[in-house]
């Protein structure tokens, strides 16, 4: 009786272990430089011409994608200013900026669903981005990977 009592206990505990993410919407995180980064607010604002710029911010960091358009699809950072990425630190009048644009850094921005009813987007990211004042407070470049945002709420541009 024992022995089944054990079991389904360890049974019932294996199963309730989950990583929903859907506990946590909405969600922008990613590991930068290999330690894992969240942010404690984000959102997207559609503009006009129907680009998007999707922010997760923390109290003194802020990581922004820039893209050309709302729709889902996959598209590439480093190539062009229409999509790119950024990650900016600020602290005390102290900025660090690390960015991807024309000829300068590289990764993806992936948009899996952007929903016009509730207007929320996700998608996953990476890049890798370049110390744009080659500030010596930081290394020539900054890494994202494994990034993703999920239902970030979408607001129009100003």
């Amino acid at each position: 009786m024992k022995k089944i009592a054990s079991f389904l206990l360890m049974f019932f505990v294996l199963v309730s272990c989950t990583t929903d993410v859907t506990r946590n919407s909405p969600a922008f995180e990613g590991f930068k430089d290999d330690v894992r980064w969240r942010a404690q607010a984000s959102y997207a604002e559609l503009a006009a011409d129907q680009s998007i710029t999707i922010t997760g911010i923390t109290q003194f960091e802020t990581v922004t994608l820039q893209l050309q358009s709302k729709n889902p699809g996959t598209y590439t950072l480093g190539t062009n200013n229409n999509n790119k990425a950024s990650y900016l630190y600020s602290n005390a009048g102290d900025q660090l900026l690390f960015a991807t644009g024309n000829g300068s850094g590289d990764g993806e921005v992936i948009i899996d669903e952007f929903d016009p009813i509730t207007m929320k987007i996700s998608g996953e990211f990476r890049f890798d981005a370049v110390n744009v004042d080659n500030n010596p407070t930081g290394g020539p470049f900054l890494n994202f990977q494994y990034g993703f945002f999920y239902k970030v709420p979408v607001v129009p541009g100003l």
